[in-house]
């Protein structure tokens, strides 16, 4: 049997609504007050509960705009991990999935072979953080680059510098697949000491921090590191890929019919 539909309210607390911007309110109005006359609840009951379904209806909407404002690759959460499969210590995994660490404004590198699930934890972990009602910038080492360029173009470093250490997690995802040349290592850097001890910052590399001096000058990738790992867990991931294994067993693909 379909549920009866709920009387609408009055055009007058439709408007009033709309006005005072209620829109999960005034969504959630009928059946409240439906229930609530059929069940004589008391009025601060019937206020309480409208209320708290305005607040869960803000909140989910600003964790929507959170994740579309990260801009993650993948979207791939806890939901798709596969923690006994990590060459992460499972007591690694479950301390830095309380997220404890974000609040002590501590770091993460994540180091590894490629293919060993570096990318994937530290985006669950991101999408957690959002869910935790925290903010989160993802770039890779290239878009955070372009990004600082065009600042540096319209002579607007410090506010977009500004702008991204509003966040509570700043990732910087496949460091050292790549060359990275001054105006990469530059653009790291500003980042790195901009957040040190004020934000926490979260990076995956196929290669260990110690040796950013090989992919970016020696100068500036000293420094970075020595803010970057001052307060850090480093992890460091191992083993053959995932990827590679998926695509050698078949299961990368749906099978052809």
């Amino acid at each position: 049997m379909t549920r009866p539909t709920a009387p609408p309210i009055g055009e007058e607390l439709d408007r009033l609504l709309r006005r005072m911007r209620l829109p999960y309110l005034r969504k959630t109005a009928p059946d409240v007050l439906a229930t609530a006359r059929a069940q004589r609840w008391d009025p601060a009951e019937v206020l309480r509960v409208l209320i708290n379904e305005e607040v869960i209806g803000r909140d989910a909407a600003t964790r929507r705009m959170r994740r579309k404002t990260a801009a993650f690759p993948t979207g791939k959460t806890f939901s798709s991990w596969r923690p006994d499969e990590s060459s992460i210590t499972e007591a690694t995994q479950n301390a830095l999935t309380t997220l404890e660490w974000i609040g002590r404004h501590e770091n993460l590198a994540v180091a590894g072979p490629s293919g060993t699930g570096k990318s994937h934890f530290v985006e669950a972990l991101a999408h957690a953080a959002i869910e935790a009602d925290l903010r989160v910038a993802w770039f890779t080492l290239e878009t955070l680059t372009t990004t600082i360029g065009r600042a540096k173009a319209d002579a607007t470093i410090a506010r977009t510098v500004a702008r991204i250490c509003r966040a509570d997690l700043i990732v910087v995802d496949d460091i050292g697949m790549l060359p990275a040349g001054q105006d990469a290592a530059e653009a790291f850097y500003r980042i790195i000491d901009a957040a040190y001890e004020r934000r926490s910052i979260a990076v995956t590399s196929n290669i260990h921090p110690s040796g950013f001096d090989t992919i970016m000058p020696k100068t500036l990738a000293t420094a970075t590191v020595d803010r970057l790992l001052h307060h850090a867990h480093l992890v460091l991931t191992k083993g053959d890929s995932h990827r590679l294994a998926e695509a050698l067993a078949g299961t990368g693909v749906m099978p052809l019919t």
